[in-house]
């Protein structure tokens, strides 16, 4: 029986002040290869293979169920090879790219037929905000939120020529869970002002190339500020200031670390590293380059 092929990208949230409503694809992947079978049936490999599940209670399958049972669609099993190059549980949206392929997978195998738009509609849904899945799905730089009734509305920009990013990966992780403990209920009004004005600077400076707008446009008092204990270097980290380096905000919830700079400067990434390694950590400097696509979906083809 024929394979279908998919891949999603990465993804970094957040970019900085624009908490749960930024996302960004990044050009790491989760590739899958999937055809109904008689019993479930799935292999992992690639990078941190060892902490992602093979059992039913793989997050992929457990979306594709999730995804039926709603449509009230029996779900025949399925053969799944799963190839991970997405850093797991490091801010770059491990968890949204495997729940974006659930609902892909479930859209293909019961020929739902649903645009792009209604996959992120319901991936958004499952993942309770729509930043890194509305990166998965549309690819770029996307501004996302959802109205009441539940549908998603999006604005996708490239990111400008003369900008570059890049994504510094520590030896540590930090569960989403534990970071989103940290924030706090409510926020003053000051701190919501001045994330709305970064967030609507952040935007207006990416979508025309204004580098002298940076690093304000990057300045962040909803989680930043919480995640520092989780973090070891990030109040230095957001601090460094460099020729060509734009600057710099937590990945997601980390405890990657994404670093903007122009095009030319990527040696400033190294700065990063160099202070997690002042922390007693080592890290790894991925220069990401921005998916200009989302997820990509190749039906039929032979094993």
């Amino acid at each position: 029986m024929s394979w279908n092929h998919l891949r999603v990208p990465a993804s970094s949230a957040n970019l900085g002040p624009g908490f749960d409503a930024l996302g960004m694809a990044l050009g790491i992947y989760l590739e899958c290869r999937f055809r109904p079978a008689a019993q479930l049936s799935i292999q992992v490999r690639g990078r941190d293979a060892e902490s992602i599940s093979t059992g039913e209670d793989n997050l992929i399958w457990q979306t594709a169920l999730a995804v039926a049972a709603k449509a009230q669609m029996p779900l025949a099993p399925i053969e799944l090879l799963v190839d991970n190059q997405i850093p797991v549980g490091k801010g770059l949206g491990s968890s949204a790219a495997a729940l974006t392929a659930g609902v892909i997978i479930a859209d293909r195998l019961l020929d739902l037929r649903w645009k792009p738009l209604r996959i992120l509609d319901e991936a958004a849904r499952l993942e309770g905000h729509p930043d890194n899945v509305a990166a998965c799905v549309l690819g770029s730089i996307v501004a996302s939120a959802i109205e009441s009734g539940g549908a998603v509305r999006t604005v996708r920009i490239e990111l400008p020529a003369a900008f570059g990013v890049a994504v510094v990966v520590p030896d540590f992780v930090v569960p989403t869970a534990q970071a989103r403990s940290v924030l706090p209920e409510c926020y003053p009004r000051a701190d919501a002002i001045f994330n709305v004005q970064r967030a609507s600077l952040l935007m207006a400076a990416l979508a025309t190339g204004t580098a002298s707008a940076f690093p304000t446009a990057l300045e962040d008092r909803f989680h930043h500020p919480y995640r520092l204990e989780l973090v070891p270097g990030l109040e230095d980290i957001l601090k460094l200031r460099a020729p060509g380096l734009l600057g710099c905000v937590l990945s997601g919830a980390g405890p990657s670390i994404l670093v903007f700079y122009e095009r030319g400067y990527e040696a400033v990434c190294d700065l990063v590293r160099q202070v997690f390694a002042l922390h007693g950590h080592a890290s790894e400097v991925m220069l990401a380059q921005v998916a200009a696509g989302g997820f990509e979906l190749r039906e039929g083809l032979p094993a």
